[in-house]
């Protein structure tokens, strides 16, 4: 039936997928998934309707056994840009749940409704079927369209599979793992990651449906040996530790913990592994190019700020920004990172100019800014765009500024910028959340702080004070948004 699920061709009463109290096994969801993309047969592209359900999974497995590209929809993506995408992609139909309420923002989309528990066989013809091209699309992911409407970036299955492949050696993921995960299905890392990475192995997701710490405790403890979050969870789970055993323990016996998506703050790795003796794996990758790197599960040494090394099958190298190649790995030198290798896309849809601008040669500009330590290992310091400043002659990152930030006790949260200045050409910006609202950290405070760990000219030149930082659905700060 598909190449890149070999335990659902077998079929089998192992189970693979759980969401709430509903599940499949493995020869329950290879019925109903071929039973749905029977019903696909001829269409060029296909919607998902992404809620976190059984029906969303059902739909993209069968999308991918049908050999018809899915493009995964947020349920709360708004009108304008959710119509951007439906115009952009021209699906044939929308797959959605029974219950599932579309909005107009759809434009009278044909829907088609997915249930699973329907039987059937995928036709012989089906595109999916046999042994289908490695360079086929798969799914076209809309990217997050900080500069501009979105763009739907091209995934073939030979990326898929290159990326879950190249996670199995990395971090000894097997058919016995049982993943947890509460990450939206619209998503590589929720997506790609937590439902189709599982399936490839052979192995079972457990979604929660919602993320509460109770429920990670939960399945944890009752079988599940790897947990996928991003920041923002692992800063619940880490809070809530000192008063709840159960999580702790629950933690300390899980395989794997891995953080994604946004770069996890040095002091949660460090009040995770104090209470439950598991170390947070980081990794790193983006929408065009899959994983990229990360940190192995059979390290020994902890690489605390680290996204580790490239994947098997990933080159990955810093550059200047007159694209000469850094080739130094001192722990200090920032570079732009590009990469190429099997986990890339195709391209954007429709959008040939965007596509050439994304590449340098063969290289796929990232936008990610970084440096490579002794051993090889590379720690993201931001984005190109919002998070590299220039100032008084220096390339400052604007992460190893914030991971010192909150090691303040009087910070809660702490997102850093630049802006202009006459003098240093662009100044250091905190924005910060207090642990005490009524008593906020001095900003001189903040600057010595910074200071004494990094450099002195690292330190905030100006201090601004939130209730909460802007973040979008996977819990990334919104930096734009801060100077709106």
């Amino acid at each position: 039936m598909s190449s890149l699920f070999p335990a659902l061709d077998a079929g089998s009463e192992r189970p693979a997928l759980r969401f709430g109290d509903r599940s499949l096994t493995y020869g329950e969801l290879r019925s109903a998934a071929a039973a749905t993309a029977a019903r696909l047969d001829g269409a060029e592209r296909v919607a998902v309707w992404a809620t976190p359900t059984l029906e969303t999974a059902v739909a993209v497995v069968a999308a991918l056994l049908a050999g018809v590209p899915a493009v995964p929809l947020n349920p709360r993506t708004g009108g304008r840009e959710l119509t951007h995408i439906v115009t952009d992609s021209r699906p044939a139909l929308v797959l959605a749940a029974p219950a599932d309420e579309l909005p107009d923002a759809l434009g009278g989309l044909e829907r088609l409704d997915v249930t699973v528990t329907g039987t059937g066989t995928v036709p012989p013809g089906a595109k999916g079927s046999g042994a289908p091209d490695p360079e086929a699309a798969a799914l076209v992911v809309y990217t997050s369209g900080t500069t501009g409407p979105p763009k739907g970036a091209v995934l073939p299955r030979r990326a898929i599979a290159a990326s879950l492949d190249a996670l199995e050696d990395a971090w000894g993921w097997t058919s016995d793992d049982v993943l947890v995960h509460a990450l939206p299905l619209f998503h590589v890392h929720g997506l790609i990651l937590g439902v189709l990475g599982p399936l490839r192995r052979g192995g079972s997701v457990r979604h929660l449906g919602r993320f509460t710490t109770g429920g990670v405790a939960r399945e944890l403890a009752a079988g599940g040996t790897m947990l996928f979050g991003v920041p923002t969870m692992y800063h619940r789970i880490a809070e809530a530790l000192d008063d709840d055993p159960q999580l702790a323990k629950a933690l300390a016996g899980a395989r794997l913990l891995v953080s994604g998506s946004a770069a996890l703050p040095v002091h949660e790795h460090r009040r995770i592994a104090a209470l439950t003796g598991r170390r947070v794996v980081e990794r790193y990758g983006m929408t065009e190019t899959l994983m990229n790197t990360s940190v192995r599960a059979d390290d020994i040494e902890p690489r605390t700020g680290s996204v580790g090394v490239p994947l098997p099958g990933v080159d990955l190298r810093l550059v200047e920004d007159d694209g000469a190649e850094i080739t130094v790995y001192d722990g200090e030198t920032v570079g732009e990172i590009q990469v190429k290798g099997p986990n890339l896309f195709t391209g954007y849809l429709n959008r040939p100019d965007a596509t050439a601008a994304a590449f340098d040669g063969d290289w796929f500009r990232t936008g990610d800014m970084a440096v490579r330590d002794t051993d090889g290992s590379v720690r993201i310091v931001g984005r190109r765009a919002t998070d590299l400043i220039k100032s008084g002659g220096f390339k400052i990152g604007a992460g190893e500024i914030e991971n010192a930030l909150l090691g303040h006790p009087g910070v809660r949260e702490a997102a850093v910028t630049g802006e202009p200045d006459p003098d240093l050409g662009e100044r250091i910006v905190a924005w910060i959340v207090p642990a005490d609202r009524d008593a906020p950290p001095a900003a001189e405070d903040l600057a010595d702080h910074v200071a004494a760990q990094l450099a002195p000219h690292k330190r905030p030149r100006t201090v601004r004070y939130l209730d909460v930082l802007p973040r979008n659905d996977m819990g990334k700060i919104m930096k734009r948004a801060l100077h709106g």
